[in-house]
């Protein structure tokens, strides 16, 4: 590669970690109030809720592998002997990482499916299978690049090498989010406010996918056609993309907990259906939403902390036959 093509590879790979630090703390000053929040909620400092427990590890993980990785790049004073100890410190945040997300999306998965014995075993194997691949593909013939006075982790592997570590992030993504569609579409919407829940996790799945499979694509071009010294170029964008898209996921359960939580609605019925409805129902005091689902499975457990239980305040007016088809007539009008 010639002096010119080395240059402007060097000034993307700068622009690309100044623009992904730059976003990284944008989003990190507009969620402070989301944090604030969070911790506000908690019952104790010694009780933390899986969703406050795993925002912490997404947040503070993000923050630590993009320091990590931005300073090896951007300093001057890194000689061969003082890279080797540090170059390795990048990649292990990295998966560190990556495993948080992962986790995040699989606990999403679980109670999404109510926590179905099958899907939960799925998962774990899945998830157990994604992070030991992971693990050996992003560490396997790492190397030290020193460019300037710099420090990067390069990759010399020919057969498995660290771009292969993207290719089993995406396929992992695209499997978690395919099971958690499909369970979604399987509730049968009775509130408009679950259904607004239902599409906020859907459109988070969605969304989650689509802007880490641009992230991995994109680190994969650079592992495979990059020069060594400029093959981390995109990994800034990764970080904070999945930081991101992670965070967000648990800040919008976070919102859908804190919305208010009681309605009313009457059911007119005979009384025969009417035994019907409350046999089918479960109350809770810490319930949030609505739902009739398809399956029979008795956990209602949709999104981490979000329950789904019947926790509209329901009223049964009995009435006798004639009075019962006269009240669902002026329920139809």
């Amino acid at each position: 590669m010639d002096s010119r093509a080395v240059v402007d590879s060097e000034t993307s790979d700068k622009y690309l970690r100044i623009a992904s630090i730059s976003i990284a703390l944008y989003d990190y000053v507009i969620t402070l109030p989301a944090e604030w929040r969070f911790y506000r909620s908690q019952s104790s400092i010694f009780h933390l809720s899986t969703a406050c427990v795993l925002f912490i590890l997404i947040r503070y993980v993000s923050i630590v592998v993009m320091l990590v990785s931005n300073y090896g790049d951007f300093a001057t004073s890194f000689t061969q002997e003082t890279c080797q100890h540090y170059y390795i410190m990048a990649p292990i945040f990295k998966v560190l990482q990556t495993m948080v997300s992962q986790v995040i999306l699989g606990v999403r998965t679980w109670n999404i499916s109510r926590r179905n014995r099958r899907v939960g075993i799925t998962l774990a194997l899945l998830f157990f299978t994604s992070i030991t691949l992971e693990w050996f593909t992003n560490m396997f013939d790492r190397i030290p690049v020193v460019v300037d006075g710099n420090c990067t982790p390069g990759n010399s592997g020919k057969t498995l090498s660290a771009w292969l570590y993207y290719v089993t992030a995406m396929t992992y993504d695209l499997v978690i989010l395919a099971i958690s569609t499909t369970h979604l579409l399987q509730y049968d919407i009775l509130s408009s406010r679950l259904e607004r829940v239902v599409q906020v996790l859907m459109y988070d799945g969605i969304g989650y996918l689509v802007v880490l499979t641009g992230s991995n694509i994109l680190n994969i071009v650079l592992y495979r056609k990059s020069d060594v010294q400029t093959q981390s170029a995109g990994a800034s964008v990764g970080y904070a993309v999945t930081w991101i898209m992670s965070q967000r996921i648990l800040i919008h359960i976070q919102e859908m907990q804190e919305a208010p939580r009681m309605e009313s609605v009457v059911l007119a019925r005979p009384a025969q259906s009417a035994r019907n409805v409350i046999t089918g129902f479960r109350s809770k005091s810490d319930a949030d939403f609505v739902t009739s689902s398809r399956n029979t499975h008795t956990n209602n457990d949709v999104e981490l902390d979000i329950r789904v239980h019947v926790e509209r305040s329901v009223v049964v007016d009995y009435t006798n036959e004639s009075d019962h088809l006269h009240a669902w007539d002026k329920v139809a009008r």
